[in-house]
């Protein structure tokens, strides 16, 4: 200090020995200076209001000035912030003094100047921030600049003062010179930004971006200008271009919070990840590095794919462990020094001001610790974002590659949890990546603080660490075992869940839907065994956490009275602090490996899959294309979908298809026709023989497969658009008439599975794209059985005889008619092609071909005798025009709804898929006490609360009495004996311990409670349901909820909101303790609280809507790959398997994106929290350091800075568990959403049951029956009105879209008319419940439903039937001999959809259903338009015998089908056009009926 003491001494020479020394005197006073800079900063408050005023009343008046703006306007903010805060807190620390000393005027006057510079620049820094968020209003005022250099010169003022007053009493509080040289520095820098700062005026910014070509700005009608939202999907994330100082602080998201306070989030909101996290990189970088390691895929092991995931983000890995290491050492600087604290307290000094730098080492401290723990979290979430992303990207690929052999070994539910769970899993783990060798780290550090504090004792606590490790592992092993267990679990109920949503409708009909939720519901019951197993083991966890530090304190503390080292309240605080942080490696132990073990479960799992194997590469010989005229040619060829079996599916084949030939591919059921088009695409595994194709192929699949999507984007298939062509194939497919009566046309967004679209739009649309393609070869296998006659005729005229007439066609058909057309025709039986040659040779040349061809003359022989036999009556026909609509589902299904919607609905809202729908906006306080109140009403949790208390006070309790009853130094003398010391620190330990202990077990049984409720209602609530919900809402939302958030429930919910419970108490707590010996903390601590507040206020907007994102943006990942597994084969039929490659890594990166951005949000928000809640720790330092010695106990100082330790951590795991809670509660949200959709009618009307023996006739009267889908909608049934009698057959025919299906599901309460009803046997059927109605009738539906279980499951899944009944039932439908030719007979397996029985098998099990059901009403809906016309024959004959007094309801595109019918019923636009007996329609040559039979004998005849 001498230069410095030198020239103040002369300046003070200068002022006080020359001529004017009374007035420098009087200039020089402190309080003078003070006084000056309160009474500037007062005018300026004034000045400010006083603008404010005027301010308000121009806004009044409409007036506007022209405006500038600073671009360094944030900068300056944040400086006058900063100011506020220091002035404030050397405010508070004046208080503390004058408080403690008493009061003089000078710190009088000084106290004000502090407090009207924190009031002021407090003022200042909210203007310029208001000023922020409106952009267009940015402007330092005159008034400002002004203001800006009369500060900077009182400062130099003041300092000046400050500096002379000092080199001459040598008193001046070193508070005083800090401010002054904080208020230059922080002036010059004000000016510097004010005058020099580059401004731009009210019009640059148009004019700038204007120039560039781009406009970020707009004017608003009221003239002031504001920045547009750039989109997010345009921009990529400021993370990517960030520099140093923004990223360390996260301000790069700044930006992107303050959009979210504005408005909701949307996904365009969000920038795009930067290059180095999307996944197209990642995954390159992965499956290079794979090959490299393992050459292919397909020999991957769980090692190499570790290695290799750990290579992708190996930078990002090294630096999080550096930040790890750093953060470790920073959390044990404290316990290090809290003994050298206490003893300063206690007097004993080193060194000057030592008081000071220990203030200053704990500051830098929680510093160092707060951003390395900020970075080291984000960077984790990093990793694992990268490694979920090319984790699922290379799932997703191997399921686009699988062999059917593979494919059959898993579910699509199991290969979507490969996915959903184990690739998440994965990423997991990255946070605890660092936690096996930081454990290791953790204990050494804290051993040295003991050893030395505590000398040898510090042995005893690591033994004691050590057996609370070992406690630790059993448990932790239970924990993996049981969780395993609720996996395995989980997996089976999902994909039951999954099976029963793609098939409610067959459920509904059936009246199964009650006993397949209670297979939900039993399957829940085995999870919910292991999962409260689960959570009670994770209580005594808790248990074991909380009590972890109490066991190693006493066990180290008893050591120290048993060896005799002496117990210092100094030592013991540190000890204390350190069991604390010790805490965490032991609570992080089992956990973490439990997290590694089942991160080698989940890697071995997704290695297993990857494994499987391949299509085989070499099955067809490629030709390039026009390189031979031979488009198809199979040489010798023995094909098996088991290459393991013996049992080939395809045997000795041998045919030559030269290019631009038709070949036809006929014969039975199950004799191999669709296998041969597999094999052609090269599907099924070569066992032997050659297999060339010469061109491009597209297949259209016998099950139409329809992505979600505009019908346009299904036709075109990626291929560009030409209209010409597109108008052509629209043409050929019959598709206009059906686009004209969608609202939408061709822009209808399809459902899932194409659930709004008939059964013939969907094959049309699926023929639509393949003719759209314009390949080589085209493979149809059976694609017209699906539509009536007249369009299958239609179809087969116009495309494969006219836009394909030059093309190579090779096509699977049961319809003999479409036979004669052929170039070649392969008669198929028993996997071997059994005839070969044109229509005319074969027929003469053997007797399977004969068969068929026999089954369809004795159908048309059927037509002409009814033709012959009929009467010369006159028959009535009504005729009625009306606009064509179509129906709900089948045939006539939801076409109509679009149509409707476009009557009082825009657009965008007329769609029947809308956008998953998502709450806006806070969590409302009901959904917290809804779910509160779901578990006992909430009536534990005042319990769980008092347990809380109970142990925050007790544990507090025993720290204080360890502070107050240890002496601070050796010399002194202790307050009591050590044994008493310990019996009650023991106590109050065990006490507290066991308060962890009730508080855990009751919290985790009012969640499993909770949970278990929730579970039952949505469950309840989606099962019964109206169809319409299921129509609209693809299964992913619903299997996303049932999975995702019920998971959420399961075990994260009750822990979120009881930790944020916790934190509060906690919270409470320390402020507690450290308010007793610095109750001047609250001065800090309460506006630091409300900032925290505010901070966490302004972030939780952006939170919800980035959480709420994540949700909605998983579906659509989870939908692609479930319609990606379902349709492979027509993916990869169309060479179309790197576009869909590339649009999952689209749908990643979207998920990714909100995921990205949410662990960046939730940094920023935590390293503000823990930056304020440091200044909170270190303000209490200061206010000790300051207190005289002897005024405190420095033991219970001591011990109030041990509590301070945690109070940064705490303060942000409460804002953090805050936001947390509130993110995780949208799955609570989500869950109630589906807890309360409208449901069905009652399934029984107690008061309203029908006999058992009803209906005994089965007569049903319909009486002008209107029907519509929903109230906007226009009719589909236009006022019905007949009577199908009772024991008759009653066929009904019609053209696509006439009302067919709508009336069955009339008959069925699908859906119930909004006028007229339906009589069965004189009872309404609308007064009965809908079990009672379904049960008693029967229906074989258009689309085959088999389940996943066994033949009898499948039969008969309700259990009601004997052996013997079930195998009556499949003898009558021809299916005994093959089931009994399987291993297991009845309980033999039948894979998922039924995918190991040919379609047609699976018609006749549900023909087998019936038979078993053998109700009064059956109804057919399309039943045989998968079987060949002798099997269609066969099931006539059969439903003749066996339902010969039954009313059987028939709908049928063959018209000989219906033609055996008592009476037909041919409905046109909702309307009953003609209803008589067959014979009499027939007789009148004008009738509909009889153009519809000419037509279909005109084109079988053709031949």
């Amino acid at each position: 200090m001498g230069s410095f003491d030198y020239s103040m001494l002369s300046l003070t020479n200068l002022f006080f020995h020359g001529p004017v020394s009374s007035a420098a005197h009087f200039l020089l006073e402190p309080i003078l200076a003070h006084g000056l800079s309160g009474l500037v900063h007062l005018v300026l408050l004034l000045v400010f209001c006083f603008l404010w005023v005027c301010l308000k009343l121009k806004a009044g008046c409409g007036q506007r000035q022209t405006e500038t703006g600073c671009l360094y306007v944030k900068g300056t903010f944040m400086c006058c912030l900063v100011i506020s805060v220091f002035n404030l807190v050397f405010f508070s620390l004046d208080c503390f003094y004058w408080y403690r000393n008493g009061w003089s005027e000078e710190s009088l006057v000084t106290l004000l100047d502090f407090g009207l510079k924190a009031l002021a620049w407090g003022t200042v820094s909210f203007c310029l921030h208001s000023q922020v968020s409106k952009i267009g209003k940015l402007k330092f005022t005159i008034h400002l600049r002004v203001w800006w250099v009369s500060y900077f010169a009182v400062s130099c003022y003041c300092l000046t003062v400050d500096s002379v007053h000092y080199s001459q009493t040598h008193s001046l509080p070193v508070r005083y010179l800090v401010s002054d040289v904080i208020s230059v520095v922080s002036g010059l820098l004000i000016i510097y930004v004010g005058f020099f700062g580059k401004s731009v005026s009210g019009q640059d910014p148009l004019e700038e971006h204007l120039l560039n070509g781009e406009t970020r700005y707009t004017t608003l009608s009221n003239g002031s200008v504001e920045l547009k939202n750039c989109k997010g999907e345009e921009t990529v994330t400021p993370y990517e271009t960030a520099g140093i100082l923004s990223i360390l602080s996260f301000s790069w998201m700044g930006p992107l919070i303050a959009t979210g306070k504005k408005k909701a989030l949307d996904l365009e909101d969000i920038p795009q990840l930067a290059s180095r996290d999307a996944v197209s990189g990642i995954f390159q970088i992965l499956r290079n590095k794979l090959e490299s390691e393992c050459g292919t895929i397909n020999r991957v092991t769980t090692l190499s794919l570790a290695k290799c995931l750990l290579y992708t983000a190996w930078k990002e890995i090294l630096l999080t462990a550096l930040f790890a290491f750093i953060y470790t050492l920073a959390t044990y600087v404290g316990p290090y020094l809290i003994d050298t604290f206490v003893q300063y307290l206690n007097g004993h000094r080193d060194f000057e001001n030592e008081g000071y730098v220990l203030a200053c080492v704990f500051f830098l401290a929680k510093l160092v610790e707060c951003l390395a723990m900020r970075h080291w979290f984000f960077r984790v979430q990093q990793v694992g974002i990268r490694v979920r992303a090319a984790l699922v990207a290379m799932i997703y690929n191997k399921g686009l590659t699988l062999s059917c052999q593979s494919r059959q070994q898993h579910t699509s539910g199991e290969i979507i949890n490969f996915m959903t769970v184990d690739a998440e899993r994965v990423g997991d783990f990255s946070w605890y990546m660092h936690d096996v060798w930081l454990v290791v780290f953790q204990v050494g550090l804290a051993l040295l603080v003991l050893y030395k504090n505590l000398g040898l004792a510090s042995i005893s606590a690591f033994v004691a660490t050590i057996a609370i490790m070992l406690i630790n592992i059993p448990l932790g092993k239970l924990q993996e075992k049981f969780q395993d267990k609720i996996m395995e679990s989980k997996d089976k109920r999902m994909k039951a869940t999954s099976e029963i949503l793609r098939n409610m409708r067959i459920l509904k009909l059936q009246g199964w839907e009650m006993k397949f939720l209670s297979k939900i519901s039993e399957l829940r019951n085995i999870e919910a065994g292991w999962l409260k197993k689960f959570l009670y083991t994770l209580s005594v966890t808790t248990f074991v956490f909380w009590g972890a530090p109490t066991f190693v304190s006493v066990i180290t503390f008893g050591t120290c009275m048993l060896v005799g080292i002496p117990l210092e309240s100094g030592k013991v605080l540190s000890a204390l602090a350190t069991f604390r942080i010790l805490q965490e490696p032991i609570y992080n132990l089992p956990d973490t490996i439990s997290m590694v073990v089942q991160t080698k479960v989940s890697l071995d799992r997704i290695v297993a899959f990857l494994r499987l194997d391949d299509l085989q590469a070499d099955i067809i010989e490629r030709l390039p294309r026009g390189s031979s005229t031979t488009a198809v040619e199979i040489v010798n060829g023995n094909f098996s979908w088991d290459s393991s079996s013996s049992n080939l599916t395809l045997r000795d084949i041998n045919f030559k298809v030269e290019r631009g030939m038709r070949v036809a591919v006929c014969g039975t059921v199950g004799s191999g026709k669709s296998s041969l088009l597999s094999c052609i695409l090269g599907e099924v595994p070569k066992i032997s023989g050659n297999l060339r194709v010469c061109g491009s192929k597209a297949y259209v699949a016998q099950s139409p497969w329809i992505q979600s999507g505009k019908i346009e984007d299904n036709i075109l298939f990626s291929k560009e658009m030409d209209r010409e062509r597109y108008k052509r194939v629209l043409e050929a497919c019959c598709l206009e008439k059906d686009l004209e009566i969608l609202a939408f046309g061709d822009q209808t967004v399809i459902g899932e599975r194409g659930i709004n679209l008939s059964g013939g739009q969907k094959q049309r649309i699926q023929i639509a794209r393949a003719l759209y393609q314009d390949v080589d070869i085209y493979l149809f296998d059976d694609p017209f059985s699906a539509v009536d006659a007249h369009t299958g005729s239609h179809l087969f005229k116009e495309c494969l005889l006219g836009v394909l007439s030059s093309k190579t066609v090779i096509y699977v058909t049961h319809q003999v008619e479409f036979l004669p057309a052929a170039d070649l025709i392969l008669v198929m039986k028993d996997g071997r092609i059994t005839q070969a040659g044109k229509y005319e040779e074969i027929l003469r040349s053997g007797t399977d071909f004969m068969a068929l061809v026999g089954a369809h003359e004795e159908a048309l022989s059927a037509i002409n005798s009814v033709e012959g036999d009929s009467s010369k009556k006159s028959t009535s026909k009504e005729d009625e025009s009306v606009i064509s609509t179509n129906g709900i589902t089948h045939e006539d299904d939801k076409s109509d709804i679009q149509d409707g919607k476009a009557v009082d609905a825009s657009k965008s809202k007329g769609q029947l898929v809308q956008e998953e729908e998502r709450e806006k906006g806070k969590v409302g306080f009901p959904v917290y006490w809804k779910y509160i109140k779901s578990a006992y009403g909430g009536a534990l949790v005042p319990i769980i609360l008092f347990g809380q208390a109970l142990f925050q006070i007790l544990q507090i309790g025993s720290n204080y009495w360890m502070a107050w009853a240890t002496p601070v130094s050796e010399d002194m003398e202790p307050p009591v004996s050590t044994s008493r010391l310990i019996i009650v620190y023991v106590a109050l330990s065990v006490g507290s311990s066991l308060c962890v202990l009730l508080r855990s077990a009751l919290l985790v049984t009012a969640g499993f409670k909770a949970a278990t409720e929730l579970f039952v209602k949505m469950h309840t609530s989606i099962f019964r349901a109206p169809m319409s919900f299921f129509d609209a809402t693809p299964s992913g939302r619903i299997l996303n909820r049932a999975s995702t958030d019920q998971s959420t429930l399961d075990m994260d919910i009750p822990f979120r909101v009881g930790a944020f419970c916790f934190n509060v108490i906690q919270l409470v707590g320390i402020i507690a303790v450290m308010s007793q010996v610095a109750w001047q903390v609250f001065i800090i601590f309460i506006p630091v609280m409300a900032l925290c507040i505010w901070y966490e206020q302004y972030y939780i907007p952006s939170a919800r809507e980035l959480s709420r994102l994540i949700g909605v943006c998983k579906a659509p990942v989870i939908q692609l790959f479930s319609e990606t597994i379902s349709g492979s084969t027509t993916i990869r039929s169309f060479d179309q398997e790197s576009r869909f490659q590339d649009t999952n890594m689209k749908l990643t990166d979207a998920y990714s994106r909100p995921k990205f951005h949410t662990a960046a949000a939730m940094e920023w928000l935590c390293f503000r929290l823990d930056l304020l809640s440091s200044i909170t720790f270190a303000s209490s330092l200061i206010f000790l350091i300051s207190i005289p010695v002897g005024v405190i106990d420095p033991g219970i100082a001591g011990l109030s800075v041990t509590y301070g330790l945690n109070l940064n951590m705490l303060q942000a795991w409460l804002i953090w568990n805050l936001c947390n809670m509130e993110n995780k509660i949208i799955s609570v949200e989500r869950i109630f959403q589906y807890t309360s959709i409208p449901s069905e009618p009652p399934l029984i009307i107690e008061e309203n049951r029908p006999d058992q023996s009803w209906p005994a006739f089965g007569e049903i009267e319909l009486h002008n029956l209107q029907v519509r889908y929903a109230p906007q909608l226009p009719l589909v049934l236009r006022g019905v009105t007949c009577t199908f009698p009772g024991g008759k057959k009653t066929g009904i025919v019609g053209r696509t879209g006439s009302g067919k299906s709508t009336l069955i599901q009339t008959l069925f309460r699908i859906v119930d008319p909004v006028a007229g009803h339906i009589v069965v046997d004189n009872v309404n059927i609308t007064t009965i419940g809908l079990h009672d109605l379904r049960s008693k009738l029967s229906i074989i539906p258009q689309d085959p439903t088999m389940f996943e279980g066994t033949v009898r499951s499948n039969l008969d899944p309700l259990e009601e039937y004997a052996d013997e009944d079930i195998w009556e039932a499949l003898d009558k439908c021809q299916l005994g001999d093959e089931v009994r030719k399987k291993e297991g007979k009845l309980d033999s397996t039948v894979s998922e959809n039924g995918e190991n029985w040919s379609m047609g098998q699976r018609q006749l099990v549900c023909l087998g259903r019936v038979l078993l059901k053998k109700s009064k009403v059956l109804v057919l809906d399309e039943a045989t338009a998968s079987v060949d016309t002798a099997t269609d024959n066969l099931i006539q004959q059969t439903l003749r015998q066996h339902f010969s007094d039954c009313t059987v309801i028939t709908i049928a595109h063959r018209i000989t089908s219906v033609l055996s019918s008592d009476m037909v019923l041919l409905l046109s636009h909702g309307l009953i056009e003609e209803y008589d007996i067959p014979t009499r329609l027939l007789e009148d040559k004008t009738s509909s009926f009889s153009q519809l039979v000419a037509e279909y004998t005109q084109r079988s005849g053709s031949r």
